[in-house]
């Protein structure tokens, strides 16, 4: 997406619009003052319809009108159990279909290419691949297998993202995959490092599974989980040589936080986790490499393994604190005094860990509809374009535009964390170059670029495998076509020229690429299936005016100011020809497309 596309929408209007001064009047659901802070249950007579789509935006993303009516009918209690205790609802979801790239071969994948090169060098075998026993480029097909299994796990994860995208639009029970996503976020492990599709499912499913159940059980799980543990290199944790990466982590990102712990306590709790690894997609323990002496972690001592350190730590009043508050900066607010923070530690504490009842209490609280709380949160990028999706009452992800592109335009591509501390939040969403992003991604989901190209079909890289691609076929030589762009001058290769070499990295990487695009399954192209003329038609709308008010009432959380109101109606009226839509019902789509462009290229469209 280009920093100047969709600015052929009236580009003065568009300016206009976002200078807009922002709404001032209290959100739509918004209660009185004195509920900030409160946790007291919200009552079944302060229930309301733009309560429910308060709760469906925070604990799901977002909700068409039918579903926030399905919500409002139900009292408080009910509305907040459907969504947290979601186990027992129907949700007939497809597993994710695999494009069968990985074989046992691979097992174990080497750290890198030089790793790889050596080991064949050595053995004369590496990844399931024998080298040539003579001839030129001897080690070639290790490193094509190399490469190869490195471009099919990234595609196949963006397969997965695709997959992971569809699960969030369609499914019944929105909080699931919401807090796959937070503690994706949370538990941030990245395939740009684990390099394996398979392990980045598993830890999502992990999530998934356990996600509203008891901490401990999902801590316990994740930190013996293959996809963690390749992340933070358990393969070199190992007794007389500790290595600190997962129990820094653990003790500042994943339960206390910084401050409430010394770095002895990190070295100490180090060796009680030596000899976690995994095999392929299975947790071990390697008892000789394990340290067995005495350990003293946060005050206790003892032979601890990696489970009775994850106790000591549970065991600590500020981890329940860090922990709810981190949840409660995530749902409600990021504004947590020091008193509601301890409130929210002891809820969780009092009830074990247990996710659930803390979820149920939050989400139930006055607090949670309280002014601070109601249509203040800026949306992070994938739950932005998500509950676009579903506003516009879209039955799947579009492949057009492709959904890892804008995820990644907007500062969040999944299953590719930048850090082990996952994304910023808040504020670092909307930076202006974002706010721009954010209105070309709806643009491009209103009016599809028909000259779309599927990145997964089309890949580049640094190593220009395009260029390779084209020099093979107009017949350069190895050694000329893998050369940079530009010094292939002759159409006729001379294959006496070619280099004696072991192995050509350049090679390797175009024929990785090449082999990826063969085996792992195309993503689906279709484009947003859109149809605002029938969406306007059903909610009875006579007048642009009408039409303007329903989209801001479907669409936005907050309240819009009469004069941007004015300026949308004038802009719709302007594009139809008049301010009649029965008039205009043969060719209102793209007047409407248009004016929902702007709409949702606001900055208060952010806010949710």
């Amino acid at each position: 997406m280009t920093a100047s596309r969709g600015f052929t929408l009236k580009l003065w209007l568009v300016v206009l619009l976002c200078v807009a001064s922002p709404a001032i009047a209290a959100a739509p659901g918004a209660g009185p003052d004195a509920w900030t802070g409160d946790l007291t249950p919200l009552s079944a007579s302060d229930w309301n319809r733009a309560r429910a789509a308060h709760l469906l935006e925070r604990a799901g993303f977002g909700g068409t009108p039918e579903e926030i009516d399905r919500l409002a009918a139900m009292t408080p209690d009910e509305a907040v159990r459907h969504l947290v205790y979601h186990k027992n609802v129907s949700n007939p979801l497809p597993e994710f279909d695999h494009s069968g790239v990985h074989d046992p071969g691979i097992e174990p994948f080497p750290p890198s290419r030089p790793a790889a090169t050596k080991l064949a060098a050595e053995n004369g075998e590496a990844i399931g691949v024998k080298v040539k026993p003579s001839g030129n480029r001897r080690i070639q097909p290790v490193v094509d297998r190399f490469f190869y299994w490195l471009r099919a796990s990234m595609l196949e994860s963006h397969r997965v993202a695709y997959w992971w995208g569809d699960r969030m639009l369609t499914t019944n029970c929105p909080l699931e995959e919401k807090m796959v996503l937070f503690w994706h976020g949370h538990f941030a492990t990245s395939e740009d490092k684990v390099r394996d599709y398979r392990k980045m499912l598993k830890q999502n499913e992990l999530f998934r599974d356990k996600g509203t159940g008891n901490f401990r059980d999902l801590l316990i799980s994740v930190s013996q989980d293959p996809a963690m543990l390749a992340f933070l290199d358990a393969g070199v944790n190992v007794k007389g040589s500790p290595n600190e990466n997962f129990a820094r982590e653990i003790m500042e990102l994943f339960t206390m936080g910084v401050g409430h712990y010394s770095e002895n306590d990190i070295r100490e709790a180090a060796r009680a986790f030596t000899g976690w690894n995994f095999v392929d997609l299975k947790f071990v323990v390697r008892q000789d490499q394990h340290d067995q002496s005495s350990k003293t972690v946060l005050g206790q001592t003892g032979n601890f393994d990696g489970v009775q350190v994850i106790d000591i730590i549970l065991a600590q009043p500020v981890t329940a604190e860090y922990i709810a508050g981190k949840m409660y900066r995530y749902f409600v607010r990021e504004d947590l005094s020091p008193q509601l923070q301890a409130k929210l530690g002891d809820e969780l504490r009092g009830a074990n860990y247990e996710i659930a009842p803390f979820l149920y209490t939050m989400f139930l609280s006055r607090d949670f509809y309280a002014p601070p709380s109601v249509g203040t949160r800026i949306k992070p990028p994938t739950e932005l374009v998500i509950s676009t999706y579903k506003k516009m009452g879209l039955k799947e992800v579009p492949g057009v535009p492709d959904f890892n592109i804008v995820t990644a335009t907007l500062g969040q591509r999944l299953l590719f964390p930048p850090t082990v501390a996952g994304w910023a939040q808040g504020k670092s969403w909307v930076t202006p170059g974002l706010l721009l992003a954010r209105g070309n991604f709806v643009y491009d989901t209103v009016f599809p670029d028909i000259n779309f190209v599927p990145p997964d079909r089309h890949p580049t890289d640094n190593y220009q495998i395009g260029s390779v691609a084209d020099m093979l076929a107009l017949g350069a030589d190895v050694h000329t076509a893998t050369q940079p762009p530009g010094r292939y001058t002759s159409s006729v290769s001379n294959s006496m020229v070619d280099r004696d070499e072991a192995f050509n990295t350049r090679l390797g990487s175009y024929r990785g690429w090449r082999m990826a695009i063969e085996k792992v399954k195309p993503i689906p192209r279709s484009t947003a299936q859109l149809d605002l003329s029938a969406m306007i038609r059903s909610a009875d709308c006579n007048t642009a005016k009408q039409a303007v008010d329903y989209l801001l009432a479907r669409f936005l959380s907050v309240p819009m100011d009469t004069k941007t109101r004015s300026a949308l109606t004038a802009y719709l009226e302007g594009e139809l020809g008049g301010s009649d839509l029965h008039q205009a019902d043969s060719y209102m789509e793209e007047p409407l497309r248009g004016t929902l462009h702007l709409i949702l290229s606001l900055p208060d469209y952010q806010l949710g």
